[in-house]
């Protein structure tokens, strides 16, 4: 046997872990993120670093995806951190993987129990049209209702926020106390500013950040008072006291439209609904007696017609029945 042969590959063995072990090390201190992090805090604190480059943050970023890859994909799309944001503000504990999956697997769904019960092509083509929209209108309730809760219980805590700044309570002290007493979900949203304060952001950046996750008019109000009276000075109490009462005053007043314009909703919704479901209804029972609407030119012109004049009715109808106060 050729002990020095074996000896020789065995060597030439270790030196080549050693050297994938000596590259990887280096990558890792070089260019992983951690040494990218390390790098910019250092540049950042020297006297000679670029005041220019992108400031960390020290708040925790919300995930795109459970995927890394996916969410690299995911940063590509326009606009993809407004729809996070509204993902956001409508409270649901949903990414936005999610939401595509919700939005793209319901037409697969109705194809399928469509083609098993025989559905007709035309009332199949529109339940699929239909289908990926429920996602979307999910969220978008959810949204209006936890704004509209927000709303609501925004005059407490402002009330609550002008009683403990004149227990002699500072305003950050203060944000703490309505996020532990008042209920979800506005008293996530003020804990959330009270945390981030706490964690080393500006007072400033905290408000923004609050009026920007709730988009109400009454709470950038309250956050432009804020703002104001920082600069300004005055009675930061008295005057979080007469927002109060301005946004109670203000949610009576739209209670009353709300009610007056009750009647006009509901036919909106009827005489919007009803073509669509009567059509629907008629396709699953009879499918023969609505086929000449889509076989025949002149059908698919009264089709077209029929949509555009009920786009346009209900539009109309929502512009005079939404009364802004």
């Amino acid at each position: 046997m050729n002990y020095l042969f074996y000896g020789f590959i065995i060597l030439v063995f270790f030196a080549i872990i050693l050297l994938i072990e000596a590259t990887y090390i280096w990558w890792q201190s070089r260019h992983s993120g951690a040494a990218k992090r390390v790098e910019s805090r250092i540049r950042m604190m020297s006297a000679g670093g670029h005041g220019n480059d992108k400031a960390l943050s020290i708040l925790k970023q919300r995930e795109l995806s459970a995927s890394p890859t996916l969410a690299r994909l995911l940063l590509q799309v326009p606009r993809i951190h407004a729809l996070d944001r509204w993902l956001v503000q409508s409270g649901l504990s949903w990414s936005v993987e999610k939401f595509f999956f919700y939005t793209a697997f319901p037409p697969f769904v109705v194809w399928a129990a469509g083609n098993m019960i025989h559905l007709s092509p035309l009332a199949l083509a529109v339940a699929m049209l239909i289908a990926p929209g429920f996602a979307s209108l999910k969220v978008a309730r959810a949204k209006a209702s936890r704004l509209k809760q927000i709303e609501e219980q925004l005059p407490e805590a402002t009330d609550m926020l002008s009683r403990s700044l004149r227990a002699g309570h500072s305003f950050s002290t203060a944000l703490g106390i309505v996020g532990d007493e008042m209920p979800a979900p506005i008293g996530g949203e003020f804990r959330v500013a009270f945390d981030e304060i706490n964690f080393g952001v500006p007072l400033n950046d905290a408000l923004t950040g609050l009026a920007t996750r709730v988009p109400i008019n009454d709470l950038r109000y309250f956050v432009v008072a804020v703002l104001i009276q920082r600069e300004t000075g005055g009675n930061l109490a008295e005057i979080l006291g007469n927002i109060s009462q301005i946004i109670r005053s203000r949610l009576a007043l739209l209670g009353k439209v709300r009610v007056l314009s009750s009647e006009g909703r509901l036919s909106a919704w009827i005489l919007g609904v009803l073509p669509l479901v009567m059509a629907l209804l008629i396709s699953v029972i009879n499918p023969d007696f609505l086929r000449i609407l889509w076989t025949d030119p002149a059908g698919v012109k009264m089709i077209g017609a029929a949509l555009v004049m009920m786009t346009f009715g209900v539009v109309w109808m929502r512009k005079i029945i939404r009364i802004h106060i």
